[in-house]
This record gives structure tokens, sequence and C-alpha cells, in this order.
């Protein structure tokens, strides 16, 4: 039996302005409405981030995608368009730098409500 990842809930405090900025980074499909409360970004055709809006204290999550480099410097192109700092480190400062020491390209950035987006072209967690 495969295990797919379905979906993930996002918590933010604006579902809406959370799941818009990461659907226009990415370039994919999003709805202000969905099932239940939710506002869901389309990542991927096996992928749904449901956006839902949190009163209470929101932890710094970490969501990492894996793409191809064509789409890594046209998301990249966004995020520069867009303003937002990004970096080449996890922990690291905002020093507007790909990582390319693993095999790839990778850079990190955060979103108002905190949480840690990271894109890489070559997964590091699942050598070949």
């Amino acid at each position: 039996m495969s295990i797919h990842l379905d979906h993930l809930m996002v918590p933010s405090r604006d579902k809406l302005a959370s799941a818009k900025l990461l659907a226009e980074l990415l370039g994919v499909p999003w709805s202000a409405t969905g099932i239940g409360p939710f506002a869901p970004v389309y990542a991927s055709d096996d992928l749904t981030l449901d956006f839902d809006e949190w009163e209470d204290p929101i932890p710094m999550l970490h969501y990492c995608f894996r793409v191809e480099q064509k789409a890594f410097d046209a998301i990249l192109e966004r995020i520069k368009a867009a303003g937002i700092p990004y970096r080449s480190n996890v922990h690291g400062r905002t020093d507007f730098q790909i990582d390319t020491a693993h095999g790839g390209s990778i850079v990190y950035w955060n979103e108002p409500d905190g949480h840690q987006w990271e894109m890489l072209t070559v997964s590091y967690a699942r050598q070949p």
C-alpha cells in the first residue's frame, strides 16, 4: 500500500491573505472557500494546504516544496518581486542567497504568521 500525504492544515491569522500569497508565489491555484472553514492552496495534484484562521498562538511550522529548477527560478523571481526576504540557511540571517551545497538549489523564507517555507530542487532528506 502506498501512502500519500493529501493535505495539511496551516494555521494563520488571515487565512485568505496567507493562502493567496503562497499560491501567488508558487504559481498554483487557491480558493477563498473550501471544505469546512479552510482556504485551500492546491500545491500539486496530490497535496492541498488548508489555511485556517486561529486566535490561539500560532506555532512556527516548516513546510518544504521540492520543485524542478525552472519552477525554482520562477518562484524565486516572484519572491523577489514581492519584496520577501529570503535566505540560504534554515536558521540563518536574511542573506538573499541560494544554498547549493546539497547538489541543488535551496532557499528559505518566512510568511507573516511566522511559518517557514523552504524550496529545493534536490532532496537532501531522500538521497538516491
